[in-house]
């Protein structure tokens, strides 16, 4: 039987190669928390190869701001959510609160989709699957493209 899901898996694969752009976007994570973080991004900007410009223009670079640690951001205090330490949402979604790392969304059922990754990358979150979450393959690229951090609790 394991022949035949490596098969199977190996056909999936071949199909969403097909499927996706060839040239994902690299996603770098940059700090600019002080003027001088800002002045170094910068140069390094103005001293990129043609070719790195182009990626830039073309989007197959990006940059995404890393997430300011949790003295630097207030934030308004939310009361817990009754029996957990998360609000929940709709389709399983729970934000979880945490002192360390940036944020965590937890998805406990169903499927996390390419949306529920873009959102998470979007509000600078990682995602924590439960163990009746499904990853769908093309959400796994995507997080891959966006530095989106998933981690799986079993």
């Amino acid at each position: 039987m394991s022949d035949v899901g490596d098969e199977l898996r190996a056909l999936i694969r071949e199909v969403i190669r097909d499927v996706l752009p060839q040239d994902l976007p690299v996603s770098e994570t940059v700090n600019l928390s002080t003027d001088e973080d800002l002045a170094a991004f910068v140069a390094r900007l103005l001293d990129l190869d043609p070719q790195a410009r182009e990626d830039l223009r073309a989007g197959r670079k990006r940059f995404r701001l890393a997430v300011p640690s949790y003295s630097q951001t207030p934030q308004a205090p939310s009361a817990p959510a009754p029996g957990g330490s998360g609000s929940h949402g709709s389709n399983g979604l729970t934000t979880v609160n945490g002192s360390a790392g940036p944020p965590a969304r937890r998805v406990e059922r169903g499927a996390v989709t390419e949306k529920v990754v873009r959102d998470a990358a979007r509000a600078g979150e990682r995602l924590v699957l439960g163990p009746r979450a499904v990853l769908t393959p093309l959400a796994s690229d995507r997080a891959r493209a966006s530095g989106v951090e998933i981690s799986r609790e079993r």
